[in-house]
């Protein structure tokens, strides 16, 4: 036994508890813990059967990651539970392990060599390693279609999603659903199983649901293009495939055999490095260096919001799908009558597709309260502004808010772009005053960047933090500037996507090469369903921060002069039908070769290297500007808001993950190349180029940073 698996006898029951918090992970000491309380309820006489529980709020939630990142990086094996399962399976005495929280990767995969499988109604099982960049890797692709059948072993594997307890019951991946006590429930379960004739079974030497190869085949098929369609460029998920296939084609030992050499395989890639990168950067960014543990937060239980445009009313969703009652403001009947309906009509869409029932719905929409007037602004604990980009317009409800709300109160700005610090002062208590950039659909959309003003206070952007937990968002502290991180990145961007079209490319040709690299949209794409009239008024204000006689893109102000604003008004950059399916249009091609012509530039072929260079590359150079002034923390905080507000392709780990993968030498002296072919827009910017003349990487920089906040 160790300190992190507790071997207790009930009786005739061992009970074998796992006490690695927070979430059980099979960290070094776990596997042998287990493996030694087995054998000791094996060898002993009175021990009839055995449960295998996790202490605390889950049972095991997966492999140690820190162990994968390591072997990913060439420092090391991943974890080996081979001899583990073996040993669980070939038990004399029946294993029954109980289930609640979450049993995902390696934990389902201990799971499985259990003999039975009993849980909680509220737990979740499920292989998400493709999340990772890799497969099950401890037999995982082996057991499961033994226990739910191909199909849904396809399902779960590729799309990496965990099943609800019930669906598992269905599937055959749990034996029993148990109500009350999961302990004394899975105690009586190993005694009515003790008493019956074995052997136990064991899932390796399972047949009946593995089907044969005509049957198989189509499922296979049907599977990889699942897997082309829904996890697009990703290795992985057709990798497991692979795996799924051996196991019902193969012995168990080779079917395992082969398992393994897919995992090494994948565990080598720059995919796989890539999203393990992701998964961490995702959790560094909710260490913010000056936040000490004991910094006040307050509970937000209540919040009110002016606006009830998409945003408003994605907010109020936001907010409302995690417990906290809304009052929504707008200074229109007709609109807060649309945000209504749009909040209803998105809510019964879920019902409808199963996602949650119809009083779960009722629930949510008895916490949204529309309203014209203040009535409860007083006594809520969150104010958000959510209107449109006009700083007199923000500054004025503000002004109101700092009369209305009560002193603890928290304001928050929902602006893209303005200054946090000009807001602010228009109240009495700046240090109230902070930024909550929600990303459109907010309900949806994982991202909110939290902008921290000069004066705002810790424990507003602690508060801050735990809310966006609260909300089951990825909170990002951002530093007050133009655009933030993200908007002031997806500028350059966008413009030099335009610059692009003009010197010879066509809208659909750039979107494409975006699309086929990874990118969730292509930009123009992206420029339609968020309105051709948003980009021109960010730009026009943009304006005021830039040097005189800078090169501008040409076509947007004649298609908002048009009155082609994008998917809204069924033409901007592309023609929309009905359905708003985007179709190039020949007069948005004309436009470009006259304003090309009239302006002297020439047009010539443009490669899709060079797209994707321009493109990705312009975002990296301002990232680096971005990091040097402070206004990201890290270099990987910009990549996790690339991955989860801005459809960054996760396999490809962020956009300074992937300049470090390319090369930072690399990058610059492209950039450099740029500078001098297209002017200062391309200026590179001082960190970039101190990396890369130094052989360093961002993620070396971020190390460093790190170690001097810790000294």
């Amino acid at each position: 036994m160790s300190e992190l698996v507790n071997l207790s006898p009930e009786q005739d029951v061992a009970v074998i508890t796992i006490q690695n918090p927070p979430v059980n992970a099979l960290s070094p000491g776990v596997p042998e813990g287990m493996a030694a309380a087995l054998e000791a309820a094996e060898r002993d006489p009175s021990i009839r059967a055995i449960v295998i529980i996790g202490e605390g709020r889950t049972f095991i939630a997966g492999a140690d990651i820190r162990e994968l990142e390591h072997a990913a990086q060439g420092h090391g094996a991943p974890p080996e539970l081979h001899g583990l399962l073996a040993q669980i399976e070939d038990s004399s005495k029946p294993v029954v392990m109980a289930i609640h929280g979450t049993a995902l990767g390696g934990g389902l995969e201990v799971a499985m060599a259990g003999h039975y499988r009993i849980a909680t109604a509220d737990a979740q099982l499920g292989q998400p390693e493709v999340n990772l960049g890799i497969i099950p890797g401890a037999e995982g692709t082996q057991r499961l279609p033994r226990l739910v059948g191909l199909p849904a072993a396809i399902e779960m594997c590729v799309s990496g999603k965990p099943v609800a307890a019930a669906q598992a019951l269905r599937l055959g991946l749990i034996d029993r659903m148990i109500d009350g006590d999961l302990r004394s429930g899975a105690i009586a379960f190993a005694r009515e199983k003790a008493i019956q004739p074995g052997p136990h079974p064991k899932t390796r030497q399972r047949h009946e649901k593995l089907g044969s190869p005509p049957a198989n085949a189509p499922l296979l098929a049907a599977g990889r293009e699942q897997a082309r369609q829904r996890r697009r460029n990703m290795a992985a998920p057709l990798a497991v495939i692979d795996a799924l296939e051996a196991a019902a084609s193969l012995p168990f030992e080779e079917g395992c055999q082969k398992e393994r050499e897919i995992v090494t395989e994948c565990l080598a890639s720059d995919q796989c490095r890539a999203l393990l990168h992701a998964f961490f950067a995702e959790r560094a960014a909710a260490k913010i260096p000056d936040l000490s543990s004991d910094t006040p937060i307050s509970d937000i239980r209540s919040a009110a919001i002016v606006g009830a445009g998409t945003m408003g009313s994605g907010i109020a969703m936001a907010l409302a799908n995690s417990g906290i009652s809304v009052r929504l403001k707008d200074v229109e009947s007709a609109s807060l009558d649309r945000a209504i309906a749009r909040i209803r009509q998105t809510y019964a869409a879920a019902v409808e597709k199963g996602r949650f029932l119809q009083g779960v719905m009722d629930q949510r929409m008895a916490l949204v309260h529309p309203q014209l007037s203040d009535e409860g602004f007083d006594t809520a604990d969150l104010l958000i502004e959510a209107v449109v980009e006009n700083l007199a317009l923000k500054k004025q409800i503000f002004a109101g808010f700092d009369r209305l709300a009560k002193p603890e109160c928290i304001l928050a700005s929902n602006t893209s772009t303005l200054d946090i610090d000009q807001i602010a002062e228009a109240t009495g208590r700046p240090h109230k005053v902070l930024g909550l950039h929600f990303f459109s659909p907010a309900h949806v959309m994982r991202l909110v960047e939290i902008v921290r003003g000069k004066d705002t206070a810790k424990s507003v952007i602690a508060t801050a933090m735990a809310l966006a937990k609260k909300l089951r968002k990825v909170g990002v502290v951002v530093g007050n500037c133009w655009g933030f991180v993200g908007n002031r990145m997806m500028l350059p961007y966008m413009r030099e996507a335009q610059f692009l079209v003009e010197e010879g490319a066509t809208p659909a040709q750039v979107d494409q090469a975006l699309c086929d690299w990874g990118m969730a949209m292509g930009i123009f794409a992206v420029d339609d369903m968020g309105g051709l009239d948003v980009q021109w008024h960010v730009r026009e204000e943009r304006k005021a921060f830039e040097k005189p006689g800078l090169r501008q893109p040409l076509v947007l102000d004649e298609l908002y002069r048009m009155g082609r604003l994008g998917q809204k008004t069924g033409a901007g950059w592309y023609r929309y039908d009905g359905n708003r399916k985007p179709a190039p249009d020949p007069e948005v091609l004309a436009l470009v070769e006259n304003a090309a012509r009239e302006n002297g530039i020439p047009r010539r072929t443009i490669t899709t290297d060079e797209i994707l260079e321009r493109s990705i590359y312009i975002m990296i150079n301002e990232g680096s500007r971005i990091l040097e002034e402070g206004h990201a923390l890290r270099a990987s905080d910009i990549d996790t808001i690339y991955l989860t507000g801005y459809g960054f392709p996760p396999y490809r780990g962020g956009p300074m993950w992937y300049a470090d993968t390319v090369g930072l030498r690399k990058v610059y002296r492209r950039i450099e190349e740029f500078h001098s072919l297209h002017g200062e827009l391309w200026a590179p910017a001082p960190l970039l180029k101190h990396l890369a003349e130094e052989g360093s990487t961002f993620t070396a920089f971020d190390a460093a940073k790190a170690s001097l906040a810790r000294l």
